[in-house]
């Protein structure tokens, strides 16, 4: 999940595949209004529709929408600036897991772990 959805302010997201516009505006604290004219602005927002016409918000719309309401609420960014700011973030390149990984093994130096775990295994062997 996102850092700004990860902040101990953010609501806990549950575990469904669909949300009404309802629960999605209980969940961020809007007015439904508000959720219907960020689609209008937020050309990445798009929730499908039901056959009668009410809209679905999957994980990642809910997850859009805190980030959105953090960049307007909490850092004050015009929708504009919002708009942006998300664009910059979808085109920037993200680390692949393998590069995290290596990152989160390699931080500090392996070799006297190795080596004590090799001195071990010797006595063992002995």
């Amino acid at each position: 999940m996102t850092d700004v959805a990860l902040q101990s302010g953010s609501p806990e997201i549950p575990d469904k595949l669909y949300f009404k516009i309802g629960e999605v505006s209980e969940l961020l604290g809007v007015e439904p209004y508000v959720l219907r004219y960020w689609e209008t602005e937020f050309p990445a927002l798009s929730p499908k529709k039901s056959g009668t016409g009410h809209r679905l918000y999957r994980r990642k719309d809910v997850e859009l929408l805190l980030r959105i309401k953090h960049l307007l609420y909490e850092k004050r960014f015009t929708i504009e600036g919002a708009r942006q700011s998300l664009q910059a973030a979808a085109r920037a390149p993200k680390p692949r897991a393998t590069e995290r990984v290596q990152q989160e093994l390699f931080t500090e130096d392996p070799l006297p772990e190795i080596r004590r775990e090799l001195a071990d295994i010797l006595k063992i062997l002995k």
